[in-house]
């Protein structure tokens, strides 16, 4: 057996930052809405989504939280614990951030037009 989560490690431009968890990732390029009408089932529509990575980042003495709201054009990576590489291109924050100060969290979601997973050898 191997291990295959609960660990793992963020970078975003290069820089390493703690991350406390709920780490998510959408590598999705479309969505697909049904279209139905009084006769029946008549197909379905197409749109094109962001990718994006969200994550509960620790607020460490040294972090500027309001640093997160101003970053666009960056590339975020996560190394997962089963070795996955999830990379994100050409991200940027939305949301804004709020930090919890008694437990030092603050969430960070980033979207942008490129998501890609490579998975373990």
């Amino acid at each position: 057996m191997s291990l295959l989560a609960g660990t793992g490690s963020v970078t975003v431009d290069g820089t390493t930052y703690m991350v406390e968890g709920d780490v998510k990732y959408k590598v999705s390029t479309k969505k697909r809405e049904s279209l139905t009408g009084y006769d029946g089932v008549h197909g379905y529509k197409e749109s094109y989504i962001t990718g994006s990575i969200a994550l509960r980042f620790r607020d460490s003495g040294g972090l500027v939280v309001a640093n997160f709201n101003n970053m666009t054009d960056v590339t975020v990576v996560l190394t997962l614990a089963n070795q996955k590489v999830v990379t994100g291109k050409g991200m940027w924050s939305v949301d804004d951030q709020e930090v919890d100060a008694m437990e030092a969290t603050f969430d960070v979601r980033f979207e942008g037009p490129s998501v890609t997973e490579a998975p373990s050898s």
